[in-house]
């Protein structure tokens, strides 16, 4: 990350249903690509490494020590990559089974966070299966890597892992006495209350939550913002029905810009069983209100972009009423390094000039609307109905002609009601002369044109300047001379200036 931007993935691979070692295969394959593109934050779907649609095989023992096992090669192919992954899976715990975001980075696994609201309404079961995530933190025991071998743990210190190859499931010799039970005993924290803060990276600070957690009414997020999260990952499996994905794009939109945050979005897609309902991969990175990148439902569901956390720091800075930080989060730590961040993301020359010709339209309709209705309130409250307003030809005094009138039409006021006065002077075009005059005619205001050029002249003699010296005086002069023209205008026939 430098000068603020971080680049993000969201990724859907293919799966196969409860094929572990297959979706394994393909979530390494493609942490790796993403971490080569220079990703590195990079979210893969809800229960991606069994499959979201495995029914009753969520009960079966023999799947989820497969899924643990697998997710153990991940966390050892992330030591090779840069940057944090996030994958879904079901975990147990103290006999009660979980669906889980668990973050992965140089070769560890750094958390889980339970998945809080359970579905189980229209085409959701969930809760045939799974148990709603607590928001107090606990720490699992981690030793489900490799079933049937007495007394070998799942995640191993690092010291140790040199003589495990993951490939065999198998140890290279190593003598009885130098090993200590103890030294493989692992527990991993897991609640929803955690965060994933990036060492030296101010203020990359990541939460998760898991698909239908984002459709409540208290989203799992707002209270992961309030206590300092910046980047929220949103694991999903969500289902593909008429008018969906516009709603989910909404969802993922707003979400964004209410906790002034960057939210990134990975969905199911092709893969999962289509028994009951169709996945689509519609996947989404989002940044303070604005869609950055999506995958179209039933594409490859790849997308990778950037988000500028500089500009989310600021914004809440900005913004007053965002509360204020909470404790009551346990933060993990990972590394990344500064590095060069290419921007692949359109930085928009005109952000608010609409680049589509309604919408633009629309824009210029609401501009116009909030200051002759701002106008309209003054003309009313001082029982004015003349107007007095200075017309160069130019950009300014054409929008502020343009809102006089608007505002006039909104009070049935005659506009022969606006004195238009046109103040030709040294610098005058017959260009910006004549748009003046067309524009004035054009409406129907009031045409007046007073030339300041004697009377500025005078005042010139007076104070001793220079009428060749085109400095600051020069065009200050004019300026001042147009403004108490159109003052006393305004005051002899009783309207605004």
């Amino acid at each position: 990350m430098k000068h603020g931007f971080i680049k993000v993935a969201a990724v859907t691979p293919k799966i196969r249903v409860a094929d572990v070692k297959y979706n394994g295969e393909q979530i390494r394959r493609l942490m790796k690509e993403t971490s080569e593109a220079g990703a590195r934050i990079v979210v893969f779907p809800e229960l991606c490494i069994t499959g979201y649609t495995c029914g009753d095989l969520f009960l079966q023992e023999l799947l989820l020590d497969a899924a643990a096992k697998e997710l153990n090669r991940i966390a050892e192919a992330s030591e090779e990559l840069a940057g944090i992954f996030f994958v879904g899976l079901p975990i147990v715990y103290e006999g009660k089974l979980y669906n889980v975001a668990a973050a992965v980075s140089d070769g560890e696994i750094l958390g889980f966070v339970p998945k809080r609201h359970i579905p189980n309404y229209n085409e959701f079961y969930e809760k045939r299966y799974f148990t709603e995530g607590m928001e107090e933190t606990v720490e699992v025991p981690w030793n489900y890597a490799l079933p049937g071998q007495e007394g070998e743990k799942s995640v191993m210190p690092r010291a140790f892992r040199a003589v495990f190859d993951p490939d065999e499931d198998d140890w290279d010799e190593l003598d009885e006495e130098d090993i200590d039970d103890d030294d493989f005993e692992s527990e991993i924290s897991m609640g929803t209350r955690l965060l994933f803060a990036a060492e030296g990276m101010r203020g990359v600070k990541i939460a998760a939550e898991i698909c239908e957690d984002l459709w409540t009414p208290h989203p799992p997020s707002i209270d992961h913002a309030i206590a300092g999260a910046t980047v929220i990952v949103n694991l999903s499996a969500s289902d593909e029905v008429t008018g969906k994905a516009q709603y989910r794009r909404t969802l993922v939109a707003g979400q964004a810009a209410r906790l002034q945050c960057g939210y990134i979005y990975a969905s199911a897609g092709e893969g999962e069983s289509t028994q009951d309902v169709v996945y689509a991969g519609h996947n989404m990175i989002a940044e303070n209100g604005t869609i950055l990148a999506e995958a179209e439902p039933f594409s490859d569901g790849l997308i990778i972009t950037e988000l500028d956390i500089a500009r989310l720091n600021e914004e809440r800075r900005r913004k007053n009423t965002f509360p204020a930080k909470t404790d009551e989060y346990e933060e993990m730590y990972f590394t990344l390094e500064q590095e060069e961040t290419k921007l692949t993301r359109r930085i928009d020359p005109a952000p608010f000039v609409p680049a589509d010709s309604q919408m633009r339209k629309k824009r210029c309709d609401e501009i116009l609307n909030i200051q002759a209705y701002g106008l309209k309130k003054r003309l009313e409250h001082t029982h004015s109905k003349r107007a007095v307003i200075g017309i160069s030809g130019g950009l300014d005094s054409t929008l502020a002609l343009l809102v006089t009138v608007r505002a006039f039409d909104l009070l049935g006021l005659d506009r022969a009601g606006i004195a238009a006065v046109t103040m030709p002077g040294f610098g005058t075009t017959d260009r910006t002369y004549d748009n003046a005059v067309s524009l004035i005619k054009c409406l129907g205001a009031d045409f007046h044109e007073i030339s300041i050029t004697d009377a500025v002249k005078q005042h010139f003699s007076d104070i001793g300047q220079d009428p060749e010296a085109h400095d600051i005086t020069y065009e200050n002069s004019q300026a001042r001379e147009r403004t108490q023209i159109l003052m006393d205008l305004a005051n002899r026939l009783g309207g605004l200036e």
